[in-house]
């Protein structure tokens, strides 16, 4: 039978069941990993017994309630009254450590954290007793390559307008304490001296630095140094020229009434007085045309961690459905080719996966996991191999609709989640996308062609001009990356201590 009307939460659950039931046969290694991990790879078998329904999913999503303040705060309010509590999440555009002088990186997430260690009336300890007594969350973020910071807050809907009043008062009456501030700096630059040791965060530096080359995003750290230059005074310079309400969404889901709600904000927000603020832009990151080859040398290290990629699109590029689908077959889970492969056939590693970033600006496609050091160059070669797969041959029907229907039942298991419902609204919003955009999303995916994933594998997965960085022991692993192209090596520092083939690790 079609489904025509607009689905609701109990809808969603048995579009879940039908279109996930095949997920989740196609995927037995994640619900019974230690049987996985046990079962040898020539012993692997998938029966493709779930049953499958082929109708497309239809969805109509709750339509939160939009309005505007006086001082130009965009609010979006879903309500959903099923439980008693009340989510808050403000996206201040403009705020975010992209647009940090490159002096003082660190200053977006640094003023974002000292927010609710002090207020005009409060002291850092008053607030986190009454965020305590109140049964409520509040906190705030600037992650580094992202343009806005981040202000959450939640708690009951019975006493909303207690705790939702002090997130008001931390928002809009910071004093950035300088003796609060100098303990979050001596806890990050302890957190810098630990990041060094982490495989993980190396690759990731190195990544960055090789896609996005000048492009702010490049960054993902502070250094000491810039530490070193946060003050109060720029924290608060920071804040009232970054800080401003026209740039601003507030979204909030749950147990309240919208038309009651928004004189209430009106009220609240009254302070926050729009500004003058100029939010410029860096051009835009541009693709590599030539591969090249990064080795973070730690010694006796067991396991190297691998990263290739290269920059791909942004949010609102006409590929980002056709890019969904033909990651999700490659790398996307553990039902991706990469993860077949390299674990389940090869038994190189416990996962490898892809992913890739869209936003304001053009973000990259990679892939990457960790393997044992003494398999580095057989994974190098099944990952090009599967690359040049996909690129190269066009995805079975099968295995193209398997991975379609995933898609959509995971997208209808998180429409169960007012946040989430509430997320993709304001995703709408900022990438201005279509009014129906996330009604129609199953249906975008269920239209993608083999011939689409083949086109998009070919325009962003090059792997002529692919950056690849290696963290391991260099002097076991260099003569495996010299094949692929030059090798630059770093220590875990971050300093280049090589730059040519014919120089070695000492």
């Amino acid at each position: 039978m079609r489904r025509k009307a607009p689905i609701r939460y109990s809808a969603c659950i048995f579009a879940c069941l039908v279109f996930g039931a095949a997920f989740l046969g196609r995927n037995l290694p994640l619900l019974k990993a230690q049987e996985s991990i046990e079962t040898p790879a020539s012993k692997v078998e998938r029966k493709n017994k779930a049953p499958l329904s082929r109708e497309v999913l239809q969805v109509k999503l709750p339509k939160p309630v939009e309005a505007k303040l006086q001082n130009g705060l965009t609010l979006l309010i879903l309500e959903d009254h099923r439980t008693p509590s009340v989510f808050a999440q403000l996206h201040i555009s403009g705020a975010g450590a992209l647009f940090e002088p490159p002096s003082m990186t660190g200053l977006a997430n640094a003023t974002a954290q000292m927010l609710r260690e002090g207020t005009q009336s409060r002291t850092s300890l008053q607030i986190a007793e009454e965020i305590d007594r109140l049964g409520a969350t509040l906190g705030a973020a600037g992650s580094f390559g992202s343009s806005q910071v981040v202000f959450s807050a939640s708690g009951l809907s019975d006493n909303f307008g207690s705790w939702f009043a002090l997130a008001v008062d931390v928002l809009l009456n910071p004093s950035f304490p300088r003796e609060e501030l100098e303990k979050l700096k001596q806890r990050q630059r302890a957190q810098l001296r630990q990041q060094r040791s982490a495989a993980n965060f190396l690759v990731n530096e190195r990544f960055n630095r090789a896609v996005y080359g000048d492009h702010p995003a490049a960054t993902v750290s502070p250094t000491v140094e810039s530490l070193d230059a946060l003050t109060q005074e720029a924290l608060m310079k920071w804040y009232r020229e970054r800080y401003a309400p026209q740039n601003a969404l507030l979204a909030i889901a749950g147990d309240v009434r919208a038309q009651e709600l928004i004189p209430r904000l009106e009220k609240w927000f009254a302070g926050w007085q729009r500004n003058d603020v100029k939010r410029t832009w860096p051009p835009n990151p541009v693709a590599a045309t030539s591969r090249k080859i990064y080795l973070v040398h730690r010694p006796n290290s067991v396991q190297t961690t691998v990263t290739l990629g290269n920059i791909a699109i942004e949010r609102r590029s006409p590929d980002y459905i056709p890019m969904v689908v033909m990651n999700h077959i490659l790398g996307g889970g553990v039902s991706g080719r990469l993860f077949l492969n390299l674990r389940e056939e090869k038994g190189y590693t416990y996962g490898v996966y892809s992913d890739f970033s869209a936003l304001r600006y053009p973000g990259p496609w990679r892939a990457g996991g960790n393997m044992r050091t003494e398999v580095t160059s057989g994974a190098l070669v099944e990952f090009f191999k599967e690359i040049g797969r996909i690129r190269d041959q066009t995805v079975p029907p099968a295995e193209l609709e398997d991975s379609k229907r995933a898609i959509a039942a995971r997208f209808a298991l998180s429409l169960e989640q007012p946040a989430a419902i509430l997320g993709l609204a304001a995703s709408r919003v900022q990438f201005r996308l279509p009014e129906d955009y996330w009604d129609t999303y199953p249906a975008k995916i269920m239209a993608v062609t083999a011939e689409d994933v083949q086109r998009v594998a070919r325009k962003y997965l090059d792997p002529d001009t692919m950056q690849l960085v290696a963290v391991g022991d260099g002097l076991k692993i260099q003569s495996v990356l010299e094949p692929y192209g030059p090798v630059e090596v770093y220590d875990s520092s971050g300093k280049l201590t090589s730059s040519s083939n014919s120089s070695k690790i000492p």
